[in-house]
């Protein structure tokens, strides 16, 4: 059994979801998929839809998870093979700025939503399952123009930084192909000074 933690990103329509997907069904037989999305309108209604069309209940179980996302990692794991977490971008948005978001300094949600990620990190480690966590690559554009969009890249990166620093593989994709990053990474172990 594959008990690996194993973050895919990339940037939008990249294909990191696609290529999750079959990871995990890769390694399980029955899977877990946590989706993070809350619905507010109809377009989001229809990508949430064609993302449940790609999954068979044979083959998987799904969860929902905008908030509390450790409590049902854990559950996932009890029922699957492989858990599958789709994706951390919107569970920090959540934690950001949806029902359960600390008030406060953006210094306090960066200990808040860290906080609530190291739990999530903690309790995927525990299922003792593969765990691949999706992301969204978002700070490669230009600095957006408002305060609230540079906060939410700046934690986004830190976000991502946190998840990958603890994983065992980290794949990166562009234009539907995989990269895996953790096999081309400079590591500080291997050289430098003595």
């Amino acid at each position: 059994m594959n008990k690996e933690l194993i973050l895919v990103t990339g940037g939008a329509r990249s294909g990191k979801s696609e290529f999750a997907e079959r990871l995990v069904l890769h390694y399980g037989r029955k899977c877990a998929y946590i989706a993070t999305a809350e619905i507010f309108d109809d377009e989001m209604a229809e990508r949430v839809r064609l993302h449940q069309e790609r999954r068979s209940p044979q083959r998987w179980n799904n969860y929902e998870a905008p908030y509390a996302a450790a409590q049902v990692m854990d559950e996932a794991g009890q029922g699957a093979d492989a858990v599958l977490f789709d994706c951390l971008t919107l569970y920090m948005s959540n934690l950001m700025y949806g029902k359960v978001a600390a008030a406060g300094t953006f210094e306090e949600k960066v200990i808040f939503v860290k906080g609530e990620i190291a739990k999530l990190l903690e309790a995927a480690r525990k299922t003792e399952k593969l765990v691949v966590f999706v992301t969204n690559e978002v700070g490669s554009g230009i600095v957006p123009d408002n305060i609230m969009a540079r906060e939410y890249r700046d934690l986004a990166g830190w976000v991502n930084q946190q998840v990958a620093a603890e994983c065992d593989r980290v794949f990166y994709c562009v234009a539907g192909q995989a990269i895996d990053v953790k096999k081309m990474a400079f590591n500080f172990d291997d050289e430098g000074a003595e």
